[in-house]
């Protein structure tokens, strides 16, 4: 066993004294030293309730024979956070949760690992922190929220109180309204109820085989939800008890290999996950050492289709139809009718092969998960863009346009989120235009700020279908409409964004893939001759050190030190 550096011979005396001190008995000694590493926090919906997640899942591994040590990370609620400069901190904190999984299971030397994430950045710390320790690992997430409801029976979520920000503004519904939406749509603990980026990597996580299947839909706070973590904490143990050659399978990196990188991807596609998603998983693919990149999405894109629209697609779709209708085994099984190799076979973490683990599953309403034949959109429901302005890539949301899918417009710039807010407000922003929201990029902002404001309004104040909006910042989840975000390079390293002025004309087509700025060479080299990138001045420590590190969105903004 890993950890018998810490516990076995004369030499470890003080370490056992120590251990000693925690509970560790005579017995347990030879047990198998399990890491529970658990992103409790009581701000966040989706974590507030996970200590007692935690002591379910401890009780069982004691249960099956092993030892637990629970340890937290920290975690940050992009809802919570968005709109002001607490945003700054969000995706910086995806490489504090990998790193403190990597410096806990490494400097304790824990044989294995059941990871308890549920929201936003916190999802992919985990995953990345687990390749880096590379030990057995199963995650099981703290489950999806319940939609909320209306008082007239509509279903409603997070998104729907950002979006009735806009209708407020623009005069569309009264204070009560909105008071309403605001006390109904988040009516219990979990992950918010659409497909937005928690739920999105949440399913992502079956796809790759790193999750047993329901992870991503099984409602929070059931005692289905608690018999799925009594059953990911019982298959942690048998892996972690496994002779060694064995358990070696089931070693994070031979899990999640370049298979369960592409199957994620598929799925992704299948299912319109959050635009995060490609920012995720690209970050998680270098950290398990995969040769992937931005051109892979198109190619796997054009051979997958969108079979489910989940709110914010789809407004009345939630997580929990999603669980009723077959969930994502269905979906899986679904795809696999358009090829045999639209999903690559790989070990999962429960012991089957995805082809075993989806074979017997089935749709169970059609409405919901549509089958094949019937798809929203025979492509799949991301795309990557390039062009002029964006010659290393830029992501959109097909599955969230509700207008044209070629655009040509005028550019309004601003240089920040918070300039474009008071700029839509002010009435700035008209039908035919693109907004561009610059220096938000990982660099620029830094932290790339999601810009689920700027777009509710958009869509509150009835310009969804008539204005495009670019950046290289990023969108939450639970965007929706032509919004173009991770647009690299980014403004602070450069890229035309950062030239573009107001009335330059900007050509979209997502059919197409182009993101272009119908402007000269000849004008574009003259505004480069002047440029110079906006620095924005920080206090903090920390988002200095991450801005002197971060790479740009097409590589995932992950940081390199060298």
């Amino acid at each position: 066993m890993r950890s018998s550096e810490i516990k076995e011979g004369f030499s470890r005396a003080p370490h056992r004294s120590l251990l000693r001190a925690t509970g560790v008995k005579d017995e347990d000694f030879e047990k198998p030293f399990i890491g529970v590493a658990n992103s409790f926090i009581e701000i966040i919906p989706g974590h507030f309730f996970l200590n007692k997640v935690s002591e379910v899942i401890k009780e069982e591994i004691r249960a099956n024979g092993c030892v637990p040590f629970e340890f937290n990370t920290i975690g940050v609620d992009d809802g919570i956070a968005m709109g002001h400069d607490g945003m700054l901190y969000s995706l910086p904190s995806r490489e504090i949760i990998a790193n403190s999984i990597e410096t806990v299971m490494n400097a304790h030397k824990l044989d294995a690992m059941i990871a308890i994430p549920n929201c936003d950045k916190i999802v992919p710390g985990m995953i990345m922190g687990a390749l880096r320790v590379d030990v057995p690992t199963v995650f099981v997430s703290g489950g999806p929220m319940a939609a909320g409801h209306m008082e007239d029976g509509t279903p409603i979520d997070l998104a729907t109180v950002f979006e009735g920000v806009g209708e407020f503004e623009a005069g569309e519904i009264t204070e009560e309204k909105l008071t309403e939406m605001e006390c109904n749509a988040c009516p219990s603990g979990g992950s918010c109820s659409g497909m937005f980026t928690a739920n999105s990597m949440n399913t992502l996580m079956e796809a790759m085989g790193i999750a047993l299947p329901g992870n991503g839909t099984i409602l929070a706070l059931t005692p289905e939800r608690t018999e799925l973590y009594k059953k990911a904490a019982r298959r942690i143990c048998e892996i972690a008890k496994m002779e060694a050659s064995e358990q070696e399978k089931y070693r994070t990196r031979n899990i999640l290999n370049e298979n369960a990188v592409r199957n994620a991807f598929a799925v992704d596609m299948a299912m319109g996950g959050s635009s995060n998603t490609v920012l995720h998983m690209l970050a998680i693919a270098k950290e398990a050492e995969v040769d992937f990149n931005l051109k892979d999405i198109n190619a796997i894109s054009k051979r997958v289709s969108h079979i489910t629209k989940i709110s914010p697609s789809l407004t009345t779709v939630h997580m929990e139809d999603i669980n009723k209708a077959g969930g994502v085994n269905a979906v899986m099984h679904e795809m696999m009718k358009r090829g045999d190799d639209i999903l690559r076979d790989n070990l999962s973490v429960s012991g089957e092969t995805l082809y075993e683990k989806v074979k017997d599953a089935k749709i169970l309403d059609t409405n919901i998960i549509h089958t094949i034949d019937n798809p929203y959109s025979e492509v799949g429901g991301l795309a990557i863009l390039y062009g002029n302005l964006a010659e290393q890539g830029a992501v959109i949301k097909t599955a969230g346009i509700t207008g044209e899918r070629v655009f040509t417009g005028t550019a309004v710039c601003f240089n920040s989120q918070d300039e474009a807010i008071e700029g839509i407000l002010a009435g700035k922003v008209k039908a035919g235009n693109v907004v561009v929201i610059r220096y938000e990029g990982p660099k620029g902002g830094p932290g790339m700020q999601e810009m689920l404001s700027p777009t509710s309004l958009i869509m509150g104040m009835g310009l969804g279908d008539s204005v495009a909006l670019i950046t290289d910042g990023r969108f939450s989840g639970a965007t929706r409409g032509a919004s173009i975000g991770h647009v690299s390079p980014e403004a602070a390293e450069g890229g035309l964004i950062g030239l573009l002025e107001d009335g330059d004309e900007i050509h979209i087509d997502v059919d197409q893939y182009i993101l272009q700025a119908n402007l000269s060479d000849e004008v574009i080299a003259e505004r480069k001759a002047t440029f110079k990138p906006l620095v924005k001045p920080l206090k903090s420590k920390w988002l200095r050190q991450y801005r002197a590190l971060v790479t740009n969105a097409s590589n995932g903004a992950i940081l390199e030190a060298e």
